[in-house]
């Protein structure tokens, strides 16, 4: 079948969608950013028909009302990261976490280890093959929806149509759902003078021609607002924000020195504000791809002088890295901050960096301590 007349053919309702959802199985849920809002809420709605459905997804940031008591028994939520609108309900009880490594996590999916009965995504709208753009969050995305027995998703003219590994045929789709909401966004935190000393300091380090990895949140903005003065920088990383295509506008980031994807900014998802969507639209400098290949420690390795920037909660003496819990309490995730140490560590050249405030509680609480709290996870 011609896949413009497939198309017209499986265009749904939100409400018709959700509804070929089996009762029973696992529910997995798009990335941060690009979660679809609109059939988030239309599952919540008909919460009332499912039976113990294991809702699945990396970070959410958007809605999240499954994670609410009075869908117990209906819906049980397990974040492969833990989000600030998740914790309290994982540290509750009423909520999981499965620590895994971001670059493991496809494998679930493709072996069936984890099967999905149902995945639902936010894509751009078709071009002209027939493909739609996973856009700003292809990370796991793309193996759920390779591995899923039913794919629903919002087609999206607002979601920025990005290159790289990240596109689906709509005939991987069973169910569309024509949408015209605007994509989540992420503003930057303000960061402090201990955060922007940590940055001048980390700034140091980065040589030259160096191929960057770094996450989201004031130790990385603080970083890259003391790199204005270095020259070829290459990113290769989990994701990025806004600080780091201001530095592709200053000329400070240009790929020319890389050794692995040459004059490409490689990522697997985005969050930020929606001047970054605008700027990844359709940007051939742009490439995401899945996290069993950016993350993969060997591929990173791949990188010379790959500098790998992380921070912490707390670190022993002995080196061990404590980052996402505070002693028996989940904070967030091990996500992908171990694949990039290690493969900046075997990279030539690479530098694995970690970086963190040397207290909490405005100074009152050491991070650095001789031995971890009773329950930190070393990641």
């Amino acid at each position: 079948m011609p896949w413009r007349k497939l198309y017209q053919h499986i265009i749904s309702t939100p409400e018709e969608a959700i509804s070929r959802i089996p009762n029973t199985g696992r529910i997995f849920i798009g990335s941060g950013c690009a979660e679809p809002q609109v059939l988030v809420d239309a599952l919540s709605q008909q919460a009332g028909r499912f039976e113990s459905v294991e809702i699945v997804s990396l970070l959410t940031v958007g809605r999240v009302d499954f994670v609410q008591e009075r869908f117990a028994g209906h819906f049980r939520h397990n974040a492969f990261f833990v989000g600030d609108n998740t914790r309290k309900a994982v540290n509750e009880g009423r909520a999981d976490f499965t620590p895994i490594f971001l670059s493991e996590i496809p494998a679930l999916f493709h072996a069936r280890q984890y099967p999905l009965a149902a995945a639902m995504i936010q894509v751009s709208p078709p071009d002209v093959h027939g493909y739609c753009s996973l856009g700003i969050s292809v990370d796991i995305v793309k193996a759920a929806v390779e591995a899923a027995d039913l794919v629903i998703a919002e087609i999206n003219p607002r979601m920025p149509r990005v290159l790289g590994d990240s596109f689906i045929h709509i005939s991987q789709i069973g169910a569309a759902v024509p949408v015209d909401t605007p994509v989540l966004t992420l503003q930057r935190e303000p960061c402090t003078d201990v955060h922007k000393a940590i940055g001048a300091h980390v700034a140091d380090l980065v040589e030259d021609g160096a191929t960057l990895q770094m996450g989201i949140g004031c130790i990385p903005d603080a970083v890259l607002g003391f790199l204005n003065g270095k020259k070829d920088l290459g990113i290769h990383t989990e994701m990025f924000s806004d600080g780091v295509m201001e530095l592709y506008e200053k000329g400070v980031i240009t790929g020319a020195r890389k050794t692995l994807h040459k004059r490409k900014i490689v990522t697997s998802f985005l969050m930020g504000s929606t001047e970054l969507y605008h700027f990844v639209d359709n940007n051939p400098f742009i490439e995401c791809h899945p996290s069993d290949y950016v993350n993969d420690p060997f591929v990173v390795a791949k990188n010379h002088r790959m500098t790998a920037i992380n921070s912490a909660l707390q670190v022993d003496i002995t080196g061990q890295v404590c980052a996402d819990s505070i002693g028996q309490r989940i904070y967030s995730g091990i996500g992908g901050q171990v694949d990039f140490i290690r493969g900046a560590a075997r990279a030539p050249g690479g530098k694995p960096i970690i970086a963190l405030p040397a207290t909490a509680k405005n100074g009152q609480v050491s991070r650095i301590t001789p031995v971890l709290d009773p329950g930190a996870g070393v990641v």
